[in-house]
């Protein structure tokens, strides 16, 4: 079983969007497993997606969140940290398609929740407790609590899928200790290339450490419990403009961010999750470690707004926010999901 978090250290990626295409599409190519998104992101927008889109899946969300015990990350993590146990995470996770009928009968949603930022402080707190003897470290315990959801499924069964926040907060963090592989969307400029820099920086640290406040990093700490930090298994190139071919597409990428992941890769291959053969060249390793995704300015955001996927997406005219007749051509599904299915198929379950 594995457990992907989508996450940049940097904001306009295309996370969610990435999430929710990527979730319901593999929801479909794979109808013999359970298909579970846990979106830790406070804006949950992944969520409001899967929920049936725009009015409607917020509507929806809100309706989870504000129940008693929240349908929702905030419910669950809650339950953990007052009664120090694993709950049942089938108490907080949804069926979609109880929602929303156009999504797989596969497919299942612990949903995003705008008091995750509230309750932010709370958790580090948590984290932050003074350990005792002889009891389990505060931090190491907190920061386990949904590897320890992942322990609970049953492995033939289930593949995750976690949304973030750009942020590093505490919430991001539980979010990557929760993952097994990372799925890192990207943007065709420098400023990903930066972010990228950064994401290993903050999952690895710096060489060398700062001499003051390296000992108080994400990174330090984890080490320092042997916490295992998710394998890079693949950076995705979004918001390509869709009128360029993949070529272009590709190498305005590779033109930047992908030769910063090529030379981690060279310098730390155990950060990488493992492809047979090994990639031995920079053409062979982008092959195997880069997907493209249109920049979905028409289908793809059409489909996300009104919670369809791809795959059940018509030729029509939409209404989008304030745009009652956006076009969406039938070349434009085909293309998006052309795109989104070879994505797909490099993610293992």
């Amino acid at each position: 079983m594995e457990a992907y978090a989508i996450w940049n250290n940097k904001g306009g990626t295309g996370k969610s969007t990435v999430t929710f295409h990527v979730a319901s599409r593999f929801a479909e190519k794979h109808p013999d497993r359970n298909v579970l998104v846990i979106d830790l992101c406070p804006q949950a927008n992944s969520s409001m997606m899967l929920l049936g889109g725009g009015q409607t899946g917020e509507n929806q969300l809100l309706r989870l969140c504000s129940q008693t015990t929240p349908h929702s990350v905030v419910g669950y993590i809650s339950e953990a940290i007052l009664k120090r146990h694993t709950p049942d995470a089938s108490d907080f996770y949804v069926k979609v398609d109880s929602i929303n009928d156009k999504m797989p009968e596969n497919l299942y949603l612990m949903s995003g929740d705008g008091n995750l930022e509230i309750m932010a402080s709370a958790i580090g707190d948590e984290a932050n407790r003074t350990p005792f003897p002889g009891l389990a470290d505060p931090w190491m315990w907190v920061h386990e609590i949904f590897s320890r959801l992942l322990r609970s499924l049953s492995k033939d069964n289930w593949t995750i899928f976690i949304d973030t926040n750009p942020s590093f907060a505490i919430y991001t963090e539980l979010a990557i200790c929760g993952a097994t592989r990372l799925l890192v969307p990207v943007n065709a400029d420098d400023s990903s290339r930066v972010a990228v820099k950064a994401l290993f920086a903050l999952l690895y640290g710096t060489t060398p450490p700062h001499p003051f406040f390296g000992n108080y990093t994400f990174a330090a700490k984890a080490s320092s419990r042997s916490l295992p930090i998710p394998k890079f298994h693949l950076a995705i190139g979004n918001r390509f403009t869709q009128y360029k071919g993949a070529a272009a597409a590709f190498s305005a990428f590779s033109d930047a961010t992908a030769e910063q992941i090529w030379t981690e890769f060279q310098a730390h291959p155990g950060r990488f999750s493992a492809r047979t053969p090994r990639p031995s060249d920079r053409e062979s390793f982008l092959a195997d470690y880069v997907g493209e995704l249109r920049d979905f300015n028409t289908a793809g955001v059409v489909a996300a707004h009104h919670g369809t996927p791809l795959s059940k997406m018509r030729q029509d005219y939409y209404s989008v926010h304030n745009d009652p007749d956006v076009k969406v051509n039938r070349s434009q599904i085909n293309a998006g999901l052309t795109a989104v299915d070879k994505l797909v198929e490099k993610i293992d379950p």
